[in-house]
């Protein structure tokens, strides 16, 4: 049985722990609050923009942009959006299981995979495995900019534009509410039409200057916001997660705190009769 001295450090030690989690519960959920304002300020963009590209995916313009041409998936692109940091539950192992498994469903249909990756978690986890990977953005902070993503995605873009890639893939974590988050898969690349969004008649567009110009900035700013919405969005999600985890592990260090005093208490009495014992056998000798 462990000393009553021993005890009293592991319960000073577990207090201060305590103190740690609850300091890092507060500043995730001070940087929530802010990570959902910038989340739910980029949703409105990113969603008109997915609704624009459905119309366009159904129209029937004089150029067809090669974004919107479907072909045989040879080979598949992924962008992959996890944390730079731990400590947020089990965000992250969720997501790589998500990952994992379109990877292998793509594998099993005879396509290569090329990776693109977000987050320093992501990076570290599928350099293990030995994928592919094309490029890599990480340490973003918490006020991601676009220009610090347009690198990895500018990549994956080109890889289609040449034809190295068939289908472009963005896997992130959906923010849902403070406890509830899920991996979600988006593809961007060929261009499809929302089927949340079914139109009564078919849009005819008129280009100006030109088609292929207009489309292809268009086309790449959608792809461009997509995938920054997949980061402002996982940030948030990130900070909701650590913030539950650091709570729980705040209740269960007062949970340990308990048990720790219950045995502190009890090797306390123990050494208190010990010593009654002897006082009372050596008065008993003399």
């Amino acid at each position: 049985m462990s000393t009553a001295r021993e005890i009293r450090g592991r319960i000073k030690s577990v207090k201060n722990t305590s103190k740690i989690t609850r300091a890092m519960e507060m500043i995730a959920a001070s940087k929530l609050r802010r990570a959902r304002d910038r989340m739910e300020a980029t949703r409105p963009y990113a969603q008109r923009a997915r609704e624009i590209i459905g119309h366009l995916a159904k129209a029937h313009p004089e150029y067809k942009h090669p974004f919107m041409i479907e072909r045989p998936a040879k080979r598949v692109g992924i962008i992959v959006v996890a944390t730079d940091r731990g400590l947020c539950g089990g965000l992250n192992t969720n997501l790589f299981k998500r990952s994992v498994n379109e990877i292998k469903a793509w594998t099993e249909q005879g396509a290569q995979i090329s990776l693109a990756l977000i987050g320093h978690k992501a990076e570290q986890f599928f350099k293990r495995l030995n994928f592919d990977i094309s490029a890599y953005a990480h340490h973003l902070g918490d006020a991601p900019k676009v220009k610090d993503l347009i690198g990895s995605v500018k990549v994956m873009l080109d890889a289609y534009n040449t034809g190295e890639i068939d289908r472009l893939l963005l896997i992130s974590n959906q923010f849902i509410n403070t406890i509830s988050q899920k991996p979600k898969c988006l593809q961007l690349l060929p261009l499809v039409p929302d089927p949340s969004h079914e139109m009564s008649y078919h849009w005819d567009y008129i280009y100006e200057p030109d088609a292929k110009s207009l489309l292809t900035l268009l086309l790449t700013r959608y792809v461009e916001s997509q995938v920054y919405q997949g980061v402002v969005e996982n940030l948030a999600c990130e900070q909701a997660a650590r913030m539950l985890a650091m709570k729980n592990a705040t209740e269960s260090a007062s949970d340990v705190i308990y048990e720790l005093s219950l045995k502190y208490n009890k090797a306390r009495q123990a050494a208190i009769t010990k010593e009654l014992a002897e006082i009372v056998s050596g008065a008993g000798a003399v």
